[in-house]
């Protein structure tokens, strides 16, 4: 990416071994009504989805939240967080990725899904962020490109725009090796794992009166 993501584009040392789907640049959907879709996206920027095991999780933590919950997508480069999402029942997706090929190749696979809960919006994430125009979300998807300091440039704008319903949600990936990154006040670290140079986690926004 450019920006990526869903799926990853890590620059730096010792890179990620790729899922075995992303040579091939295919995406398989894992769960809910679109399970075992097999979908393809451009080789734009080294995106790679996020792995099945990681998604697997993620989606387990967030069994009871999920159903017609309003989702962000940042970075969503092949669409694995945000499609899974709607596949399992989320309400709509918006996905954010600043590459035309990628936004190209996520309305191709909403039109192939016969989808009209997505929206793909070909933007950079920064600048998506700045100004909050439509109300705020239930669940917020971020896997940015590594060692970039994405996270600490983000995290401000969705607390300062609130872009995150009160009892929402923010998922993060991040490099392993870095310290759980500092986060806007009363946001609560929910569940936390570590897979290889991968940690990815969940955080709760308060909700109101908290």
């Amino acid at each position: 990416m450019a920006q990526r993501r869903t799926a990853r584009r890590k620059p730096g040392p010792q890179p990620r071994k790729p899922d075995a789907q992303s040579s091939s640049g295919e995406l398989r959907i894992i769960g809910g009504d679109w399970r075992s879709r097999k979908l393809r996206f451009p080789d734009a920027g080294g995106v790679r989805p996020t792995p099945t095991r990681t998604r697997e999780t993620l989606f387990n933590w967030l069994n009871y939240h999920l159903a017609g919950a309003d989702c962000l997508d940042l970075f969503a480069g092949s669409g694995a967080l945000g499609l899974e999402a709607l596949s399992r029942g989320a309400g709509a997706t918006t996905l954010v990725d600043h590459t035309p090929a990628l936004a190209r190749a996520l309305r191709d696979n909403l039109r192939l899904l016969k989808s009209d809960k997505g929206e793909v919006i070909c933007q950079d994430v920064e600048t998506y962020l700045a100004h909050r125009q439509r109300p705020p979300f239930d669940i917020v998807f971020m896997d940015p490109p590594f060692r970039q300091g994405w996270l600490e440039r983000l995290f401000p704008l969705l607390a300062s725009q609130q872009w995150v319903k009160p009892g929402g949600w923010v998922y993060v990936e991040y490099e392993s090796e870095r310290a759980t990154p500092s986060v806007p006040g009363g946001w609560h670290l929910h569940r936390q794992k570590t897979a290889g140079q991968v940690t990815y986690c969940l955080f709760r926004v308060p909700g109101d009166g908290e």
